[in-house]
């Protein structure tokens, strides 16, 4: 199976809220990695959050922390504020309109940042634009956490993921798997020191950066 994204097989579950079936394939092993990497309290901001099934389970998870969804999509916002309206959490905030490329976000400060399932379904300015932002929110020792297939060596890691990679550039030429050198050269770029690959389940990679 192909590393699968929240655009794919989205349904609705009424009154605005959307669901992805990857969700619940990989929120479980997304969230032990964050319990791990992430400070036991601050403040994480999660970027393009999609249906905002992730930010309820993550600030269910993680109830130290204060969770801020966002997304560019309005269709999207819809959906993080129902799921956020259902769950009720006292540490989950109201979702943010944010275009990872504007050269200032509406968030200036953060403890952490999180992005799922981004840089691959966007345009490589998505990745540069992800990069730049961590420089400027993030403390020193401030973590980037980024989740999805990538490619290694320049070589795909799974035959699904080369076919994964195929439907997207058809969907979008400026879309694609990205290498994890480039993004790891990228982020350099930007003051964020690579610290960790983590391997996760259909063919995904956790990669872990800090803030110089």
């Amino acid at each position: 199976m192909p590393a699968m994204e929240d655009w794919a097989g989205q349904n609705s579950a009424g009154h605005g809220a959307r669901t992805a079936p990857a969700v619940a394939r990989n929120r479980d092993p997304i969230l032990a990695v964050l319990q791990r990497v992430l400070p036991p309290r601050g403040f994480v901001l999660e970027i393009a959050s999609g249906t905002g099934e992730h930010a309820v389970h993550f600030a269910t998870g993680l109830p130290g922390v204060t969770w801020q969804p966002s997304d560019p999509d309005p269709e999207s916002l819809a959906s993080i504020a129902a799921h956020r309206a259902a769950a009720m959490l006292p540490n989950l905030l109201p979702p943010i309109e944010l275009d990872v490329t504007a050269p200032q976000w509406p968030v200036t400060q953060a403890d952490a940042i999180v992005a799922i399932n981004m840089i691959h379904i966007a345009p490589w300015g998505a990745a540069e634009g992800l990069m730049a932002g961590a420089e400027r929110v993030l403390p020193p020792g401030g973590v980037l956490y980024l989740y999805g297939p990538y490619k290694e060596n320049g070589a795909h890691t799974a035959p699904s993921n080369e076919a994964f990679d195929r439907s997207l550039r058809l969907r979008d030429p400026s879309w694609g798997v990205r290498d994890l050198a480039e993004v790891i050269a990228l982020a350099d770029l930007h003051a964020l020191d690579f610290v960790q690959r983590i391997a996760m389940p259909a063919n995904n990679l956790s990669v872990i950066f800090r803030r110089r």
